[in-house]
């Protein structure tokens, strides 16, 4: 059986209230959730969250909620504590009814870069291969290439990693002068059982995504924090479409 679990929160500082945030009509919590509708392949959907909007909003999509510890619900609290806490409450559901789940579509209530396709392409790599822990949705940001990065050292700005560390990697003011550079985007993740039952083997610095990982190509993916973040979702579900 897959089944979907999408996390959420209330109480966000840096941006308050953006998981109900209204774009084009819908609030962000909504895009996840009608991804994981359009996909005939899961046939569950799980909601772990604290807000009582949120649960207003999904009622319509007919989910199973969770209850969310208090200790869960703080900004200091670890999504993968929340996605390992979420399966664990699904595995004992599904044993009551004599269910087991395969696979596991994690989703994030401010992640809507996302849609059926990419979901489908995740769990197709997964059924095909069983080789992979998890398949999880990646966009290339050459921009952001650990190259550039910095930090403040007694005032001034150093490499943020050691340049002797690179490897054989060419250096230069090229963005895409090392390739191009693929992040997890934390659209989806889509998992094994085994990587949330054996959180801490998965490689870091998001542990639920186990250790051999297939990338579903995604372009301009991301989760939202911030303010300034809007405008490229809205650019995202006018280009390549919400479900």
């Amino acid at each position: 059986m897959i089944v979907a679990l999408m996390i959420g929160r209330k109480g966000s500082t840096g941006f308050p209230n953006k998981n109900i945030l209204k774009v084009f009509g819908k609030h962000l919590c909504e895009y996840p959730l009608i991804a994981a509708k359009k996909t005939k392949k899961i046939e569950r959907i799980f909601i772990s969250t604290d807000c009582p909007k949120i649960k207003k909003i999904t009622k319509k999509y007919n989910p199973t909620f969770l209850h969310r510890p208090k200790n869960l619900n703080t900004k200091a609290a670890l999504g993968e504590n929340v996605f390992k806490d979420g399966y664990l409450k699904i595995k004992k559901i599904l044993k009551e009814e004599n269910k087991k789940c395969n696979l596991i579509v994690l989703l994030m209530a401010n992640a809507g870069t996302i849609n059926s396709r990419l979901l489908n392409k995740g769990i197709n790599i997964l059924e095909k291969s069983k080789s992979y822990d998890s398949a999880i949705t990646t966009s290339v940001y050459n921009m952001w290439s650990p190259i550039r990065a910095r930090t403040y050292k007694k005032g001034s700005l150093i490499p943020f990693v050691p340049f002797k560390y690179m490897g054989g990697t060419k250096i230069n003011c090229d963005r895409d002068a090392q390739g191009n550079v693929h992040y997890a985007d934390m659209s989806a993740s889509i998992v094994r059982p085994k990587c949330l039952e054996d959180l801490e083997k998965g490689l870091l610095p998001q542990k639920w995504m186990g250790r051999k990982i297939a990338p579903i190509r995604n372009e301009a993916g991301f989760d939202l924090d911030f303010e300034w973040q809007v405008p490229q979702l809205k650019y995202w579900i006018k280009k390549y479409g919400s479900d």
